[in-house]
């Protein structure tokens, strides 16, 4: 490892260059309010297989400071760098690495034309490009309501950016920031390192970088172009890999997969982190890195490699992702392995009854559908570890799991034998644990996080005398549910509890009704049939709220209107809840007395 300096115009740049000559070189970028210390880790890993150059941007830690408190043009960040390239000899096309600012600076160099031919890769770390963030925002807000409220989120998470161009607040805001940052992260145990700064300078970096902002945003064009000929549309024929911090407070998801689109060769991971991934996830962010910089140098497409390539296409919000769905045969399992294949996941369909999880894969592969069978009852725990130790075996680790299979049964729990509670318990409460326990031990063993969706049901907050035993399992479900996204929120998994209402599904017709002679119970299952027939609410909205649900890491969803009433009233007024409970119950008796009794 050597130290050096650059000057680029009235600049001196302190550099700092480690690995061996020849390799491929590796060029690390830096945003505010950091240095090139925040790098340490990951250059670290980095040096052993390529050449690493890290810098400190002007004004930051080392490097010299412009007379001019707005000479951070990007336009000025673009001759840094080049003189940065230039003096460390990269005669060779670089691989660029950009973090916050330092992501912006690395867009204004692919898509520019100052640096054309003098970047192999591009990776970027929460930090848009401008024309891609002036995009989606646009086609966010035309695209209707929900578009408007991912704009209206991101806003609310940009709301530092304004103090910070304002004079005389942003110096107060940096005080603050400086004074706070190391104090913060000593009471908040456990929580990710922020940044890296040598001693003593975070309070100039923090005030100096004030001059990124107020140089350069809502400036348009004025703030810098890269040079002559800048796409207005944000196009670059630079493979891009973008890592986005699923817990970036700063850039929402939307926001961060801008590049979606306008890159041709677009490459996406989601990282478990915050924003500051590189110092909280050193290693899984080297790897990304040496893994994309080998693929470009000519390196074949691993399996990994071909993800992250599926997850950067325009419109396919999981491409590539490897989904697993139980109860996958029909209803709400098959509409879902449906939904998350559209969106360009590949699929593992599930079912006790093969048959019916094969008619499922067979109708995805129909519509260009990527899709696997396999049959298995959640039921029969080591049934469960052979179909998990297959999926990780054939396919990898899932990226989402969706724990869906069950059964009903209805009655009076005094009606409910041994056998039948054994079993309801067995596939909707067991099956939902094995499946949890067995994906999320694999996924946090990779460390590169993902999601656990369980079904649960509205009858897990709304008693009734009529589904005692389906109401229990289902109850333990959703604790079950947020007992484990407590537990697996530090490694980055998402876990969700889905509870609809009244669902137009095929589990209607296999519902078993206790203590009821079989004419009646086929009665009574025919009239509730045409009544869920009637509500009219399909597999596929229910699918929809799943996909969401995962989208947005929600906590707990409620499907259908029903769902939502009795979710308010069980918090609101649970003398209420029983009340109506107990009017279910007297309809109840008085539709199998109906049945009970003989014609004439």
């Amino acid at each position: 490892m050597r130290d050096q300096w650059v000057r680029s115009g009235e600049i001196e740049l302190a550099v700092r260059v480690r690995g061996a000559e020849g390799r491929p070189t590796v060029v690390l970028v830096h945003g505010y309010p950091d240095t090139g210390a925040m790098w340490d880790e990951v250059a670290g890993r980095l040096g052993e297989r390529f050449r690493v150059v890290v810098y400190d941007v002007r004004g930051a830690g080392a490097s010299g400071v412009p007379a001019d408190p707005l000479d951070y043009r990007l336009d000025a960040l673009m001759g840094d760098l080049e003189a940065v390239l230039d003096g460390v000899g990269a005669d060779e096309p670089v691989h660029l690495v950009g973090h916050d600012w330092g992501s912006v600076q690395g867009w204004e160099a692919v898509i520019g034309n100052r640096l054309r031919g003098r970047v192999a890769s591009f990776t970027s770390i929460s930090g848009p490009d401008r024309r891609h963030m002036a995009r989606w925002a646009r086609e966010a807000v035309r695209s209707g309501p929900r578009g408007v409220a991912e704009v209206l989120g991101q806003a609310r998470r940009s709301v530092y950016m304004p103090v910070l161009m304002t004079p005389w607040a942003g110096e107060v805001a940096a005080r603050v920031l400086a004074a706070g940052f190391g104090r913060v992260m000593r009471l908040r145990e456990g929580a990710e390192p922020r940044s890296g700064h040598p001693a003593g300078t975070l309070p100039a970096d923090a005030r100096h970088g004030l001059g990124l902002y107020r140089a350069n945003m809502g400036r348009g064009r004025d703030g810098g172009d890269g040079g002559a000929g800048t796409l207005d549309d944000g196009r670059t024929d630079v493979p891009v890999q973008l890592i986005v911090p699923v817990k970036d407070r700063y850039g929402s998801q939307p926001l961060l997969l801008s590049a979606r689109g306008p890159v041709e060769r677009l490459y996406v991971r989601r990282a478990p982190a915050g924003h500051w991934v590189a110092r909280s996830h050193p290693d899984l962010v080297a790897r990304w890195i040496g893994e994309f910089v080998e693929h470009v140098e000519g390196g074949p497409e691993t399996p990994a490699i071909a993800h992250a390539r599926a997850a950067g296409l325009p419109g396919k919000d999981f491409g590539g992702d490897l989904v697993v769905v139980t109860g996958a045969g029909s209803g709400i399992g098959r509409a879902t392995a449906h939904a998350f294949a559209a969106a360009g996941a590949r699929v593992v369909a599930a079912d006790i009854d093969e048959g019916a999880a094969e008619r499922t894969v067979e109708e995805i592969q129909a519509a260009d559908g990527e899709a696997h069978v396999y049959g298995v009852d959640v039921a029969d725990a080591e049934a469960m570890e052979r179909f998990a130790g297959y999926v990780r075996e054939t396919f990898g680790v899932p990226d989402v799991v969706v724990n869906n299979a069950g059964i009903a049964i209805a009655g009076s729990l005094l009606e409910t034998s041994e056998e039948e509670w054994n079993r309801i318990r067995s596939i909707n409460l067991d099956g939902m644990y094995r499946g949890s326990r067995l994906f999320g031990r694999q996924m946090v063993e990779r460390g590169e996080g993902g999601h656990i969706v369980n079904l649960s049901s509205m009858v897990a907050y709304m008693p009734s005398a009529d589904m005692p035993a389906y109401g229990a399992t289902k109850a333990a479900v959703l604790q079950m549910t947020e007992s484990l996204r407590l537990d697996l929120d530090r490694y980055g998994i998402g876990v969700s509890a889905v509870c609809p209402g009244v669902v137009d599904t095929p589990i209607v017709g296999r519902t078993r009704f206790v203590g009821l002679p079989s004419g009646a119970e086929t009665e009574l299952r025919e009239r509730i049939g045409r009544a869920s027939e009637r509500r009219g609410y399909s597999p596929e909205r229910v699918a929809g709220a799943i996909l969401r649900a995962v989208r947005q890491n929600r906590p707990v969803v409620l499907v259908t209107a029903e769902a939502r009433f009795g979710r308010a009233l069980s918090r609101v007024s649970p003398t209420a809840n029983r009340a109506l409970a107990r009017m279910g119950r007297r309809a109840g008796d008085r539709i199998r007395t109906g049945l009970e009794r003989p014609e004439g």
